[in-house]
């Protein structure tokens, strides 16, 4: 099975100089926990991925209005993504090995046209245990939650 067959197409963005706010605002209202953002105005190619959990902890450590900041201050400079010919197994164990829960989709020409979530995997796995199993999405979602060495504070 192909990622194109179970990623979300419907996939909001915003740009680098986008306030904070305003991608707070795109979560909210298409209720999602991650943005991609896209060159330019925030449409086409991904450059970096701003989620919620950046924009609680910019808020907190800049001491600013989310208005005032701005999403390239904040966002996921290092950016993995995957292609929609891509096997599910694929885009599965790289997002096992990043620890992350939300991978981008992106066309031969490195635009934006989907995202794939840890979520879209276990729905998946859930339906048709032989493309992708339960096991397998267990272990990618306990690796991503493995606490990382360089982030923990003492």
């Amino acid at each position: 099975m192909q990622v194109k067959e179970i990623m979300t197409q419907q996939v909001q963005s915003c740009g680098p100089e986008s306030s904070l706010e305003r991608a707070a605002q795109l979560m909210w209202d298409y209720d999602c926990g991650c943005i991609p953002v896209c060159a330019g105005d925030g449409v086409g190619q991904p450059i970096g991925i701003i989620t919620d959990r950046d924009i609680c902890m910019s808020a907190l450590f800049q001491g600013k209005p989310l208005r005032e900041i701005r999403v390239s201050d904040a966002m996921a400079k290092q950016l993995l993504s995957c292609r929609p010919e891509d096997s599910l197994e694929e885009a599965e164990k790289a997002m096992r090995a990043a620890h992350i829960r939300r991978l981008p989709v992106v066309d031969d020409q490195g635009g934006l046209v989907g995202m794939l979530s840890l979520a879209d995997l276990a729905r998946q796995a859930a339906r048709d245990r032989r493309q992708l199993s339960e096991g397998e999405v267990n272990m990618t979602f306990a690796a991503i939650c493995e606490p990382n060495s360089q982030t923990l504070h003492a």
